[in-house]
C-alpha cells in the first residue's frame, strides 16, 4: 500500500476507515520489522492522538483520525532517518529479506538457545493473499485452542475481536472477548468454526491452536498447529485422548514433552497459603490466568534488567511482551502484563516454558519510563526491586512474598508414567542417591533401584568429618568409618528392599576431605591428633597433587590405601546381612562398583579383594547375601579394553568377576574431550555461538566421540558376556536427548538424580516408542547393542 492505493482501497470497499486502518498497520509493522524503527515510536504517536481526540480504544478512531495517524507515522520514518518505499514490489522484496534476516536476530538466536534448537539452516517465507478482519462490525479475528491450554479440560478456549486484525489479539494490543461470545455476532461462522476445530483435532490427534479471520461474516481458517500447553494440561490431554479413543497410550506418550513433566514439579501456593489472611489481604490486583504455578520475585521492567538480575529471582512486568522480550522472559521466574489475553504472546510463551504468568491485568498501570507498576484503585506503587508474588493459575498479584510448595504427583501424572514404564523393551530408570531420604524420594518418583550411591557423600557431616580426617592423615579410626557406612548402607537398602542398590567405592581425591590452610588452628590440630598446627599443615601439604582429578583417586585409592576396599565391602555386606537377620523377608541387593579403572589388572585386583571379603563376611554371619561386582567405565582406556574386563575370571572357581558396566559419562566426557566440566563455562558459550559446538557436552552426550566410545565398550563387553548389565550414571542420565541415544545403544537402565526420575521415565518410554517405529524388525536390547555396534 501507499498514499495512492490507500485511496483506491477506500473507494473499492466503500470503507475509508478500513483502508487507513490497514495503511497505518503496514506503516507501523514495516517500520518495526523491516527497518528496525522501535515500535514504541509509533505507539507514542497513537497514544498521543487518542488522548488528543479523547478516546480509549483504537477502534474509536474515525477514518479522518486514522488518516492523520498515517501522516504522523510517516514523520516517525523521517525522525529515524528512514524512508518508507512506496513501490509495492520494493515493499514485498524488503519484507521477504526481513523474514530471512530474522533468523539471525538476537531474539531468534536466544529462542533457539532456550529451546535447544540446532542444525537448522534458516527459516522459510510464505507469501499469500490476505483476508481482513478490520472491515467493520461484520468482520473480526481470533485465536482458539480445541482444549484449555492451562488445565487440559476438553472445552474450546480462545478469544476474538470484532473489527480487528490478528496482531491485535496475539500482541495483546486490545483485550479480546471470550470465543464463546462470537456465537452471537457470527452464528454461522461460529458453527462452521466449531466443526473445523473438531475435524482438525481428530485428524492430528492432538490439541489444536487455530487462528482464524471472519471477513464480512465469511470464515477463513488461517493456520493450525499443536497448541502450547502447561505441564498439567499436557498430562490431562494425553490421558483424555486415550480415554476418548483418539490415541493409543504410546501415541499419547509422544504428545508430552520432558519439560511438561518438569512443570508439574514446579512450585505453587499450597491450599493453606491460599486460604491464609496473609494471602487474601495482600492481593492487590487480578488479571487473567496466563501461565501455570506461582512465583515470587523482584519486579523488573526490561529484558536487560531481567537477564542481569536473574540470579536474584525476578518477575518481568510489561505493558505487553513481544518476541524481543524472550530473553527476559526466560530469565524471569514469572511474567505480568497489563494488556493482552490468554492467547497473547506473553501467555503463549509462558505456558510453553512453564512460567507463571498474569496477563491483561487492567487493575495496574505500567510506566516504562519511571519503571513503576501502579495499582489503579489505590495508587500504590511498586518500583524496580520490590518483591511481589503472582499466581498464574488465578491471575492474582500479591504485594508480599508467599511461600511456595511442590505439588503432589498423582492422577494423570502417574497414569502417563505408568504407560512409559510399560512400553516394550524400555530402558529402565534408576536414581543417584546417597541417603535413605534420597532413596525414598527416588522410590516415590518411580525409580527401579539405585544406579549410583556415592560413598564419599556420607563423610561430610560435622560429626563424621573429624573421624574421616584422622583416618586419612593418621591411618586411625577406620573401624568408626566402617560403622558410618554400614549404618547408611543399611538405611538405603531397607528403603529399596528388593531393588538393586549400586554402591560406588570411594572415588574422589582424599584432599577434598581435608581442611584448607585458612581453617588450620590449634583446636583443630588437637582434634585430629596433632601436637601443633604446623605438623598438621605439613601433612596436608604432603598430600598436594598438581592435578588431583587425574591423581590418587578411584580404584587407585583402594589399591594404595590398605584396608579401604575391604572396609567398604565389609560395611556393605554387613548392612545387608543386618537387614536379613532382622527380617527374613528382607531382600537387600547390593551391587559393588569399582571406580576409575583404566586397566584389566586394576579391576582384577579390586574385584578379587571384594569377592574374598564379601564371602568371608557372609561365612562369618552365616547369612547368604546376594551381591554383584562391576565397574564404572569412565576412563577411555577402560572403554577400549572392555572385552578383556568383561572376561576377567576368578582363578579359584573360574567364574566371571564383572557382572555390570556403569558408564560414568561425566569423567568419560572430561577425559575424552580434554575439557574440565568445572571450568568449561568460561568458553563453551563462545563455542556454541561460533558453531564449534552445538550443545554443551556435559548436558547432552557427545554421540560422535564419547558416545562412540560408550557404544564400542558396550558392544565389546556384550560380545564376551551377553548377560552383562549396561547402564549410565552420569548427569546425562536425566537428559532426554541423551536417553534416546542410550536406548538405541541398548543400555539396560539410566540413573539420574531423584527429581529427574519422572522426566527420565517419560524420555525412556518415548525413546523406545520412536525406535520401534523406525525399526523394520524388532530386536531385543542385547541384540541391538551388537547389531548396531561399530565393531560388528
Amino acid at each position: 500500500m501507499n498514499k495512492e492505493t490507500v485511496e483506491g482501497l477506500a473507494k473499492a470497499t466503500g470503507n475509508k476507515r478500513f483502508a487507513y486502518d490497514s495503511f497505518r498497520r503496514l506503516l507501523d509493522m514495516f517500520g518495526d520489522v523491516v527497518l528496525g524503527i522501535p515500535h514504541e515510536s509509533f505507539e507514542d504517536k497513537l497514544k498521543g492522538l487518542k488522548a488528543k481526540v479523547g478516546v480509549q480504544d483504537d477502534i474509536d478512531l474515525t477514518a479522518e483520525h486514522l488518516k492523520e495517524l498515517c501522516d504522523l507515522y510517516e514523520k516517525v520514518y523521517d525522525e529515524h532517518g528512514k524512508e518508507f518505499p512506496h513501490n509495492p514490489m520494493d515493499q514485498l522484496k524488503a519484507c521477504i529479506k526481513a523474514v530471512f534476516g530474522s533468523w539471525n536476530s538476537g531474539r531468534a538466536i536466544k529462542y533457539r538457545e532456550v529451546q535447544g534448537i540446532t542444525s537448522l539452516l534458516g527459516t522459510a517465507c510464505n507469501i499469500q493473499t490476505m483476508v481482513f478482519g478490520n472491515l467493520g462490525p461484520t468482520s473480526g479475528t481470533g485465536v482458539a485452542f480445541s482444549r484449555d491450554p492451562g488445565t487440559g479440560k476438553a472445552v474450546l478456549n480462545g478469544e476474538y475481536l470484532v473489527n480487528a486484525q490478528g496482531e491485535d489479539v496475539v500482541a495483546g494490543i486490545r483485550t479480546p472477548e471470550p470465543i464463546s461470545t462470537m456465537e452471537k455476532g457470527f452464528p454461522k461462522a461460529y458453527e462452521q468454526f466449531i466443526r473445523n476445530v473438531h475435524t482438525l483435532e481428530q485428524h492430528f490427534k492432538d490439541m489444536q491452536d487455530v487462528e482464524f479471520t471472519v471477513e464480512n461474516e465469511r470464515l477463513w481458517m488461517l493456520q493450525c498447529r499443536s497448541g502450547k500447553r502447561t505441564g498439567q494440561a499436557a498430562l490431562k490431554i494425553a490421558c483424555d485422548l486415550v480415554d476418548e479413543g483418539i490415541c493409543t497410550p504410546e501415541e499419547a506418550l509422544l504428545k508430552v514433552e520432558p519439560d511438561h513433566v518438569k512443570q508439574v514439579l514446579h512450585p505453587t501456593f499450597s491450599a493453606e497459603a491460599l486460604e491464609s489472611a496473609v494471602y487474601k489481604e495482600n492481593v492487590v490486583a487480578v488479571g487473567l490466568a496466563g501461565g501455570p504455578g506461582a512465583a515470587v520475585g523482584k519486579v523488573v521492567f526490561s529484558t536487560e534488567t531481567a537477564e542481569e538480575m536473574t540470579k536474584e529471582g525476578v518477575i518481568l512486568v510489561r505493558e505487553t511482551t513481544s518476541p524481543e522480550d524472550v530473553g527476559g522472559m526466560w530469565a524471569s521466574r514469572g511474567i505480568v502484563t497489563c494488556r493482552g489475553g490468554v492467547t497473547s504472546h506473553a501467555a503463549v510463551v509462558a505456558r510453553g516454558w512453564g512460567k507463571p504468568c498474569v496477563v491483561g491485568c487492567d487493575d495496574i498501570d505500567v510506566d516504562m519510563k519511571t519503571k513503576t507498576m501502579t495499582i489503579k484503585e489505590t495508587g500504590e506503587e511498586f518500583k524496580e526491586g520490590d518483591v511481589i508474588s503472582i499466581n498464574g493459575s488465578t491471575g492474582e498479584i500479591v504485594r508480599v512474598a508467599i511461600e511456595t510448595t511442590v505439588p503432589a504427583l498423582e492422577g494423570e501424572f502417574g497414569k502417563l508414567l505408568g504407560w512409559a514404564d510399560e512400553v516394550p523393551d524400555v530402558c529402565r530408570v534408576m536414581a543417584n542417591a546417597d541417603s535413605g531420604a534420597d532413596a525414598q524420594k527416588a522410590r516415590d518418583l518411580g525409580a527401579q533401584g539405585i544406579g549410583l550411591c556415592r560413598t564419599e557423600h556420607m563423610f561430610f557431616s560435622p560429626s563424621r568429618l573429624p573421624v574421616v580426617r584422622r583416618w586419612i592423615l593418621r591411618d586411625e579410626g577406620l573401624e568408626q568409618v566402617q560403622e558410618f557406612q554400614r549404618e547408611d548402607f543399611r538405611e538405603i537398602m531397607h528403603v529399596m528392599d528388593g531393588k538393586p542398590v549400586t554402591i560406588r567405592l570411594l572415588d574422589p581425591p582424599l584432599h577434598e576431605f581435608l581442611p584448607h590452610s585458612s581453617e588450620i588452628n590449634e583446636k583443630l590440630s588437637k582434634q585430629l591428633g596433632y601436637d601443633d598446627s604446623q605438623a598438621l599443615a605439613s601433612d596436608i601439604e604432603a598430600m598436594h597433587e598438581e592435578n588431583p582429578m587425574l591423581g590418587l583417586r578411584g580404584c587407585r585409592l583402594g589399591i594404595v590405601r590398605e584396608g579401604l576396599t575391604a572396609m567398604q565391602t565389609e560395611a556393605i555386606i554387613h548392612a545387608a546381612a543386618d537387614l536379613i537377620e532382622k527380617n527374613n523377608d528382607a531382600k537387600p541387593y547390593p551391587r559393588i562398583m569399582v571406580p576409575l579403572i583404566g586397566s584389566v589388572a586394576e579391576f582384577k585386583n579390586q574385584a578379587l579383594l571384594i569377592k574374598r571379603t564379601a564371602e568371608r563376611v557372609k561365612k562369618e554371619r552365616g547369612i547368604d547375601v546376594p551381591y554383584e561386582i562391576g565397574t564404572m567405565i569412565e576412563v577411555p582406556r577402560a572403554a577400549l579394553v572392555s572385552d578383556q574386563i568383561a572376561g576377567v575370571t576368578d582363578p579359584e572357581d573360574g567364574k566371571r568377576l564383572c557382572e555390570f558396566f556403569s558408564y560414568g559419562t561425566n569423567d568419560l566426557t572430561q577425559m575424552t574431550l580434554g575439557i574440565s566440566r568445572d571450568d568449561a563455562g568460561a568458553f563453551l558459550q563462545v563455542y556454541k555461538d561460533l558453531g564449534i559446538m552445538e550443545e554443551d557436552p556435559f548436558k547432552s552426550i557427545d554421540t560422535e566421540g564419547v558416545g562412540f566410545l560408550l557404544h564400542l565398550s558396550a558392544a565389546k563387553g556384550r560380545m564376551v558376556n551377553p548377560e552383562l548389565s549396561l547402564s549410565i550414571c552420569g548427569e546425562h542420565g536425566g537428559d532426554a536427548a541423551s536417553i534416546k541415544f542410550f536406548d538405541k545403544v541398548g543400555l539396560d537402565y539410566v540413573s539420574c538424580s531423584p527429581f529427574r526420575v519422572p522426566v527420565a521415565r517419560l524420555a525412556a518410554g518415548q525413546a523406545s516408542v520412536k525406535r520401534r517405529k523406525d525399526e523394520i524388525e524388532p530386536m531385543s536390547r542385547k541384540d541391538r547393542v551388537v547389531k548396531t555396534s561399530p565393531m560388528a
